[in-house]
């Protein structure tokens, strides 16, 4: 079994006698994936995946591991991202779902809770729905399911903050050849960012505070790990604004539980709706951003106790 020595220092915690606390960087369905697993072997086992797409799971560690002691943790750094190897080709969801397959296998899992946050929940739904034996329940948090939707938002508040007129370029759009979608999603947040630098206009609606962003930031930048820049790509060349996730919740089997931060204007209410309509999640509100755990990081994981009893 090879192991990753990222950096025996990243987290400066005592291991207590008889938990896991593993590295790995292992070759799973056609590439390397990163993954760390902390805890008790016998606690229930939640699988973190992070979103962006692209992002990396060492920030959401070394801001809340430590409170979440009472789970078999798997902290993945999906494909194309993080310290897993480069990405080479394209990426689907599918995909995706998959390498969270291998890593399930690898680590002999009978059953985990998937975890996702913004776009990573498409990927535990997606997982949820394809292995719904090995799945008691579904997490999600800040949600982003319908892309199209979001890019709508992303406009609007570009326009907004900017004091630009809005203008939805949905009408004027050439009208589509047979059997092809219209890339309005596409549209949208090309205008947005032209309106307000993509950086800017995510910072300004995914933190109700600066001082969240500058804890992430710190993070970020302590992980030294940049890029998840390929990943985007890939998935914009396939696209990824025109992406549609609920129709796919209506073929949800397992629980759904929601961990909404409700100053998140990317997400709530519009993202978390589709769960609740379509799915009949249970949604959990937090007083909280797009990383709650950063906002509210009590809040956050007596939230996640709640749900994983629920």
């Amino acid at each position: 079994m090879d192991s990753y020595d990222f950096s025996s220092d990243d987290f400066e915690t005592d291991t207590p006698e008889g938990f896991l606390d593993e590295e790995h960087l292992e070759y799973l369905n056609g590439t390397e994936l990163y993954f760390e697993q902390f805890g008790p072997p016998d606690a229930p086992a939640l699988v973190y995946l992070h979103g962006g797409p692209g992002y990396n799971s060492y920030s959401f560690r070394s801001l809340v591991g430590d409170d979440l002691t009472a789970y078999r943790m798997v902290y993945l750094d999906q494909r194309g991202a993080g310290r897993s190897a480069p990405l080479e080709g394209d990426l689907s969801v599918d995909t995706l779902v998959d390498d969270l397959e291998a890593v399930r296998d690898f680590l002999s899992l009978e059953s985990f809770t998937p975890l996702g946050h913004g776009f990573g929940a498409v990927v535990a739904l997606e997982y949820a729905r394809r292995f719904p034996s090995r799945v008691p329940r579904v997490v999600v948090v800040n949600p982003w399911l319908h892309l199209p939707e979001l890019a709508l938002t992303l406009l609007r508040e570009a326009a907004s903050i900017s004091g630009q007129a809005f203008v939805d370029p949905r009408d004027e759009l050439p009208a589509p050849k047979e059997g092809e979608y219209p890339r309005v999603g596409n549209a949208r947040v090309e205008r947005a960012f032209s309106l307000l630098g993509a950086r800017d206009l995510l910072n300004a609606l995914e933190f109700p505070e600066i001082r969240g962003r500058l804890r992430l930031e710190f993070a970020d930048v302590e992980s030294q790990l940049l890029g998840g820049g390929e990943v985007q790509e890939s998935l914009v060349s396939q696209g990824f604004w025109e992406f549609e996730y609920p129709p796919y919740l209506l073929e949800q089997t397992r629980p759904v539980f929601v961990i909404a931060g409700t100053l998140d204007r990317t997400s709530y209410p519009a993202q978390v709706d589709w769960l609740l309509d379509l799915a009949g999640a249970d949604v959990q509100e937090l007083e909280a951003g797009h990383y709650p755990w950063v906002d509210a990081p009590e809040e956050f994981v007596a939230a996640l106790e709640r749900v994983m009893e629920g």
